[in-house]
């Protein structure tokens, strides 16, 4: 039988849910790292068992952590991200000139064939890669010293790049978000980049609100079998691609709200979406205190809410960026973590929820892996 293992990355440490195919019972086991902020943990396609997780405090600083054994036991490897050659500068809040300066890793991407090559998005904004394991890591610099990189500012979050997409139909096509930069691709395995921008307006935050760059990506998403169809949740606005970026449009049709953070794609129906709509930038949780994942059967525009498991009323929650995931099983399961450290799951697509785990620190990060193994 399958098996499931969702990975939780929290702001005390790391935890790892398994269960059966059947999706009933659960286990829990960490906190590993506890005390430690974990952004984000993702195992290898390639190889279930190998899982690299990103740990950070403000008092220790970054470390990227590798398990061989599904997270299991875990080893320490090569924690230097540096810039390569002179960094130069973005803006900062005010406007005025940065320098850039690392600070953590905000999302690890490992490559669909070799466990060994591993994406990582950092803050402030660059594109490292490892081809060993995580012993080297070497920065991409194609993409920090684009000729708009000087007027990339950072959001609320800092100048995160938080989101990397690999197209695995299109060779040396790949997509990464930086907030507040944008969206952007490359063709050409990460050597140079452009903006993808075009369509996305954020009238509030930009003097141009059509700029190249400046736009607000809280996260993107696409499903494997139709890449050139992309999907964004911005600041403001839920906005979809059918061109691999070239242009974009709304689709946050009756949505209560446009803001938010986390978007993905159902495993196997390309044109069904999940999204947790959120009360505004300044309130960080659901409309009316009500928590609902809205789920669209048409790629956008028309939204129905899903609710059943879920707590209505009272409930004043975020869901973060990376904080939802699915599984591959043939009917396809979807999962969710709150601030209030609950990861939600429905195993029948969005139509029934039901908490699998509770009282977990403030959950920052969500992935989920589907096991042909009982390595459960």
């Amino acid at each position: 039988m399958n098996g499931v293992r969702v990975l939780v990355g929290t702001r005390k440490g790391a935890f790892v849910l398994s269960a059966d195919g059947r999706r009933e019972d659960w286990k829990i086991a960490g906190p590993h790292f506890g005390g430690w902020e974990i952004y984000h943990m993702k195992g290898s396609p390639a190889d279930p068992d190998r899982i690299y997780a990103s740990q950070s405090t403000g008092w220790f600083g970054q470390l990227i952590q590798r398990s061989n054994d599904g997270g299991r036991t875990w080893e320490p490897v090569d924690n230097k991200f540096n810039y390569e050659g002179t960094p130069g500068r973005h803006k900062w809040y005010d406007g005025t000139p940065h320098p850039w300066e690392f600070k953590r890793v905000w999302h690890l991407e490992p490559s669909p064939a070799d466990p060994n090559t591993v994406y990582a998005g950092a803050e402030d904004a660059a594109l490292f890669r490892t081809a060993d394991g995580g012993q080297t890591w070497h920065e991409l610099p194609g993409l920090r010293t684009h000729a708009s990189a000087s007027n990339w500012q950072p959001g609320a979050g800092g100048l995160c790049l938080h989101t990397i997409m690999k197209d695995t139909k299109h060779a040396g096509r790949m997509f990464v978000a930086i907030s507040a930069a944008g969206a952007f691709r490359s063709d050409d395995d990460g050597e140079t980049w452009r903006p993808i921008n075009k369509g996305l307006t954020s009238q509030y935050a930009l003097p141009d609100p059509d700029a190249e760059v400046g736009h607000c990506v809280h996260h993107l998403a696409m499903h494997a079998a139709r890449p050139d169809v992309i999907y964004m949740q911005k600041h403001w606005d839920v906005m979809r691609s059918d061109n691999a970026g070239e242009s974009w449009h709304e689709v946050s049709g009756n949505l209560p709200t446009d803001f938010g953070f986390a978007i993905d794609v159902h495993a196997h129906e390309p044109e069904t979406i999940y999204v947790v709509p959120i009360k505004s930038d300044s309130e960080h949780y659901p409309p009316d205190g009500k928590l609902r994942v809205y789920r669209s059967r048409t790629g956008g525009n028309e939204w129905e809410p899903l609710t059943h498991g879920l707590p209505q009323q009272d409930c004043y929650v975020n869901v973060l960026r990376d904080a939802m995931a699915v599984d591959t099983l043939d009917q396809c399961g979807v999962y969710f973590g709150t601030s209030g450290g609950q990861v939600y799951a429905s195993k029948d697509g969005g139509d029934h929820w039901t908490a699998i785990a509770q009282n977990l620190p403030p959950v920052l990060s969500i992935e989920v892996q589907t096991l042909s193994a009982p390595s459960w």
